[in-house]
């Protein structure tokens, strides 16, 4: 019996939906017996895998990273200093990995939306600026019709576009996230839209599948500073290309947000 070929377009799509929904693991072709103790490589192996590590992040470990993207983010006192502290900082291994620029915002810095997606793309990575390409005109026609358009600005977990346009890594995220809590603190919106399952699982620190998580109000506080925002997670309008019948699911989870800030604006007043 000969196979059919595979459609293209229909396997990227179930691959997105399944990305989407959480599933970052599936079994092997083979079946493996975990109960078969493994040897850890030599000592040499794993002192080359860390030094690949360190250099990918600019000479620097992971930690270091990490204060060096606190230090420069502590700082800036506005997002166009912000904007200038990640263009300086070459501590995320992505710089290294073909990206052109730094992609950090656009939108409305005075708004109150804090819209944090994955990572930036290719249309992203030329242009400078997050959410431009089809996925973003998409999420752009979605905040108009739900009345949110001015009052979004629109940023990702991390500031380079990953090679090959594939999710970013933890590690990826934790060297941008002192970057993206700063803007969070200078922002300080009302409200924050979490877009695909990479951005709500890093902001929310869970583990939990994307359609479990979305439409759920849950809280993102920084330890320092005292800064908070009720938070809720949507599908990436990138899977919304692939399967339009979801933007139903976006819409709603849009339509929430909007009656969450009406009701916010009108607490104060009552």
């Amino acid at each position: 019996m000969t196979p059919q070929p595979l459609d293209a377009a229909a396997t990227e799509a179930l691959l997105a939906f399944w990305r989407d929904a959480g599933v970052d693991a599936c079994y092997l072709d083979a079946p493996v017996d975990r109960t078969v103790f493994v040897a850890p490589p030599p000592a040499q192996m794993v002192q080359k895998a860390s030094a690949k590590v360190t250099a990918l992040h600019g000479g620097m470990s992971g930690a270091e990273a990490v204060d060096d993207a606190r230090r420069l983010a502590a700082a800036a006192s506005s997002m166009d200093e912000l904007a200038e502290a990640i263009a300086a900082f070459d501590g995320c291994p992505l710089r290294a990995m073909g990206a052109k620029q730094a992609v950090f915002a656009r939108g409305n810095p005075k708004g109150s939306v804090l819209l944090v997606g994955e990572a930036p793309g290719e249309t992203e990575d030329l242009r400078g600026e997050p959410f431009v390409g089809q996925a973003g005109q998409l999420t752009d026609r979605m905040l108009a019709a739900a009345g949110l358009a001015d009052q979004v600005f629109m940023t990702n977990t991390v500031f380079w576009k990953p090679p090959g346009n594939r999710l970013p890594t933890p590690q990826e995220q934790a060297a941008c996230a002192p970057f993206l809590e700063r803007a969070f603190a200078l922002m300080q919106p009302k409200a924050v839209l979490l877009v695909g399952a990479a951005a709500a699982k890093a902001i929310l620190n869970t583990d939990e599948g994307l359609m479990k998580i979305r439409g759920q109000w849950r809280e993102w506080r920084l330890s320092e500073g005292g800064v908070s925002a009720p938070v809720i997670a949507t599908l990436h309008p990138a899977f919304l290309l692939r399967q339009p019948q979801a933007k139903r699911v976006v819409w709603a989870d849009l339509l929430d947000l909007a009656a969450h800030l009406d009701t916010a604006q009108v607490e104060p007043n009552a």
